[in-house]
């Protein structure tokens, strides 16, 4: 399973222009290794939009679901620092997901990457996930290293007493993650399996996007003083 863990967060988010600078040099020189160091917290890596609105996207892969809803978490979640208390009142049209992650196949990440958002209905979630089984096989598809469903927890996920996310309209949604050598190998899975006639017995999903990606930081690279 290319993916680490059993329990992801996905944050998006737009900034200002002229707030994008500090907010760049708070993601890497503190809210990364800050949200790594949390126990459960496996790895952290941070895109920037190639065709995808909002433009910043971050995936955090947990060992397991329950610790996003754990007591370091939330005890991180209500000590921000001051850094990230001014960085994160700049946040606009922010998206904080809390997702299982229920099919993870491949052998690696890449440097692109496809998100794909669906939105299943209660009565024909089997169905769904059962049909992605097929269309989240790489194959031997060229450029393309790994798939994967996100399936949304949505009591976990949304605003935080101090995260203002937007409301969740589809608190129940899926996302699907396409990791990939090159965007457009990426765009042309998306368009084949997710947009095209291909993509039934599925509707269109309700955005695509895709992000190419800045860094990523592990557990294992995090130094302790």
């Amino acid at each position: 399973m290319p993916l680490a863990g059993k329990g992801m967060l996905l944050t998006s988010m737009n900034i200002d222009a002229a707030d994008e600078a500090d907010f760049n040099r708070w993601y890497d020189r503190e809210h990364l290794e800050e949200r790594v160091a949390i126990e459960g917290f496996l790895e952290a890596r941070r895109y920037v939009a190639h065709a995808a609105n909002p433009k910043y996207l971050a995936l955090y892969s947990t060992s397991t679901l329950d610790v996003l809803d754990s007591p370091a978490y939330r005890a991180r979640l209500a000590n921000q620092t001051e850094w990230s208390r001014r960085t994160i009142a700049h946040f606009k049209n922010m998206l904080r997901v809390v997702a299982r992650i229920t099919i993870s196949k491949g052998t690696g990440r890449g440097a692109a990457l496809g998100l794909g958002r669906l939105r299943p209905m209660s009565d024909n979630a089997g169905a769904w996930r059962d049909a992605l089984q097929e269309k989240l096989a790489p194959g031997e598809r060229e450029g393309i290293i790994s798939m994967h469903l996100l399936e949304s927890e949505p009591e976990l996920s949304g605003a935080t007493a101090d995260i203002p996310a937007v409301r969740n309209e589809g608190a129940r949604d899926w996302f699907v993650l396409i990791d990939g050598t090159r965007v457009g190998a990426v765009s042309a899975v998306i368009a084949e399996r997710f947009t095209g006639p291909a993509a039934a017995p599925f509707p269109l999903p309700v955005s695509v996007g895709t992000y190419a990606l800045m860094w990523d930081l592990a557990k294992s690279n995090i130094t302790h003083g």
